[in-house]
This record gives C-alpha cells, structure tokens and sequence, in this order.
C-alpha cells in the first residue's frame, strides 16, 4: 500500500483484526442501520406533523361560485326557445 500513513496502516490493522472477530455466519445492519433508520423515522415524523398543521389551516367549506349561479340562471332561458321550437312541425 503506496503512500499510507502510519496512522491509517494503524487504523487498518485494527479494523482488519475487528473484522476477524465478527462471526462470519451472522450478519447485522450495525450502528449505521440503526442511525440511518432513526433518521429516516424522525424525517417521517416531522413530515407527518407538519402536514397536520398545513391541513388544520384548509378551510373545507366551499363557497358558492358566482359565475356558476349565473350560468345556472342563463340555462333555463335558452332551453325553453330550444322545446317550443321542437314542437313545431316543418311545412313542406
């Protein structure tokens, strides 16, 4: 191993004669699954109550449209001029 440190050979030393000692049989996800697995449920609870907060803001009654009462309103003129001209017959 070209231009390696003494204290990183040190480090890989122990960390080779740790890997020896680890049953080569059982396999865990160690400290990092479990900090990673922390991190991910903390992100997943801090979601979750900020979307509470955002939906306890929405207000879910629904004020009539406008624009809708007045096309409501056009609607039955133009359809009493369509049935009484469907009544007549064609001279021919």
């Amino acid at each position: 191993m070209p231009d390696m440190s003494a204290s990183a050979s040190l480090a890989m030393t122990h960390l080779v004669s740790f890997a020896k000692e680890v049953d080569e049989d059982k396999v865990t996800p160690g400290v990092l699954g479990f900090i990673v697995f922390a991190a991910m449920a903390l992100a997943v609870w801090a979601l979750m109550k900020s979307m509470s907060r955002h939906m306890n803001k929405v207000d879910f009654t629904q004020a009539p449209d406008p624009g809708a009462e007045q096309a409501e309103q056009a609607e039955p003129e133009t359809a009493d001029t369509e049935t009484s001209g469907q009544g007549k017959q064609k001279q021919g």
